[in-house]
């Protein structure tokens, strides 16, 4: 592949990553106005048409009714209310597959024209199946809160919300992979402890997302409103209360909420310590700039966490949060790179 080709295939999947990111804070939004459950049904091709009419309005309504959400939460819920929550449900989802068209057609338009080097395929319909993994984990959440509790599965959730981040992250990766060059390289040791710690600063942000989704699923973020302590306490009594122990780190609200501020709190302890371990190594301006930016947007999500939490998750708060995650990633993302390949890039070149 030319440059060009290299800097085209990596702005289509920049533009793919931006999207995944809307989504995500669009789920959000979605989670926090519990409007997830409005649509039950899955139609991929004609899902895509609203409700055009007052009868296909009352037709979708008479749907939700049957559903264990309405008849035990919202059994006064009026129609217009209903649309309320059926157009966040209906624009995640609409999102949801125009993210897999922009992918598809413009990766069929790449590859027809030879644009795409054969190395590369593979990752890229790897990619693709990502994403039609993370649409029918969706369902398979929803689903759970369609029979008996009208709460989705904080399992299923979790797991939906974590292949959101693979997805972004596997899209990241490769586009920053197409924009600088690789060459085999002996790194020093000093780069490779820095290489290590990169990487175990992305599995602690990867376990604080997935503790963030058992938190977001149990709703555990409507308990222990209160920072530092909770309510007083570090770790509070009561989080070991439910038989079996191990039960505990996934429907306990008070060690679920209590295992996501560690990561939190690990992470704001850690990545100052390692700001400063890059800015004192040998590597690019680039590596700097990213553990600048990778300090800046752990700042702002921990103090959009910590306000999130004092004021028992209102929706736009809870929505930045879950969106300042993504971006925290994209830093760490983009540092850990840095760190793995020479200083030549084709952005720059």
């Amino acid at each position: 592949m030319d440059r060009n080709d290299r800097r085209q295939l990596a702005l289509w999947l920049f533009i793919c990553s931006a999207m995944v990111f809307a989504i995500l804070v669009v789920g959000g939004v979605t989670r926090l106005t519990h409007s997830g459950l409005s649509i039950v049904e899955w139609q991929p091709i004609v899902g895509v048409v609203p409700p055009l009419n007052q009868a296909e309005w009352n037709e979708t309504f008479e749907k939700y009714k049957k559903t264990p959400e309405y008849q035990k939460v919202n059994h006064q819920m009026a129609l217009d209310e209903f649309k309320g929550i059926f157009f966040w449900e209906y624009w995640h989802r609409v999102l949801g597959r125009l993210i897999g068209v922009v992918f598809l057609l413009p990766f069929l338009y790449f590859w027809l024209r030879r644009k795409i080097a054969p190395p590369l395929i593979p990752k890229l319909l790897g990619i693709f199946l990502l994403g039609g993994l993370q649409g029918a984990m969706g369902w398979y959440m929803v689903k759970s809160g369609l029979v008996d509790d009208p709460r989705v599965s904080q399992f299923r959730l979790t797991a939906h919300l974590s292949l959101a981040f693979l997805l972004f992250i596997s899209m990241m990766w490769v586009a920053l992979g197409l924009l600088v060059e690789r060459h085999r390289e002996t790194a020093s040791a000093a780069l490779r402890k820095l290489q290590r710690t990169g990487f175990l600063l992305a599995v602690l942000s990867f376990y604080t997302v997935i503790t963030g989704g058992f938190v977001a699923g149990i709703r555990a973020g409507k308990a222990y409103n209160t920072f530092p302590l909770m309510n007083g306490h570090i770790l509070p009594p009561e989080s070991f209360i439910i038989d079996p122990w191990y039960l505990n780190f996934f429907n306990n609200m008070a060690l679920v909420q209590f295992d996501h501020r560690l990561g939190a709190w690990l992470l704001a302890l850690l990545v100052p310590w390692f700001f400063l371990q890059i800015r004192a190594a040998d590597v690019s301006s680039r590596a700097r700039l990213a553990a600048t930016l990778l300090l800046a947007a752990l700042a702002i999500q921990i103090s959009l966490g910590i306000a999130t939490l004092l004021l028992a998750v209102p929706v736009a708060l809870g929505a930045a949060h879950q969106g300042g995650s993504m971006l925290v990633f994209a830093a760490l993302i983009w540092l850990n790179h840095e760190l793995r390949v020479a200083r030549t890039s084709l952005a720059t070149a």
